[in-house]
């Protein structure tokens, strides 16, 4: 059976708000796909790795990270360039820009082969997250990296936001 994805960020949901989604969701596999797995502020601490991780297998939710997936430096650069240019705050941001869009593709879902990322599940995975930190789903590369699992091995997207 294939697995459905949902995709989630942590900016808009507070502590308890983001781990009931995730099992109102049924989430039994959590993908970070972040290069940088900390945040600044007490509010999203709980979204730092090392406590996220402790939660989620509390929750009995199996958890990997792939920074593979993860926008390199140079492409970040690029979205914090237009989101400067537009004056628009990184957690106000509700698109990518097209440069940004562009040079994921490039740099990282060209040569992403799908079914790898599979091979990372359990056998029994039903629902996996994948994890990044904007609100938007359209602001996030999660976005992209879904819409290309969900093309490639037609798999069901969800986007659970706050």
């Amino acid at each position: 059976m294939k697995p459905k994805i949902v995709t989630i960020g942590v900016y808009g949901f507070d502590e308890s708000s983001f781990f009931e989604a995730l099992r109102e969701a049924e989430v039994d596999t959590f993908c970070d796909i972040r290069s940088r797995r900390g945040l600044r502020g007490a509010t999203y601490a709980f979204a730092n790795s090392q406590r996220l991780q402790a939660r989620l297998a509390d929750l009995g939710i199996h958890y990997i990270h792939r920074k593979d997936l993860a926008p390199a430096k140079v492409t970040r650069d690029k979205q914090a360039e237009a989101d400067k240019a537009a004056k628009i705050a990184k957690r106000k941001r509700t698109v990518l820009n097209e440069a940004f869009i562009e040079a994921y593709h490039s740099d990282c879902l060209s040569t992403f082969e799908p079914a790898s990322l599979l091979n990372d599940f359990e056998v029994d995975t039903q629902v996996v997250a994948l994890f990044c930190v904007e609100r938007e789903p359209e602001a996030c590369h999660r976005s992209l990296l879904a819409a290309k699992l969900a093309t490639v091995l037609n798999l069901e997207v969800e986007h659970i936001v706050p």
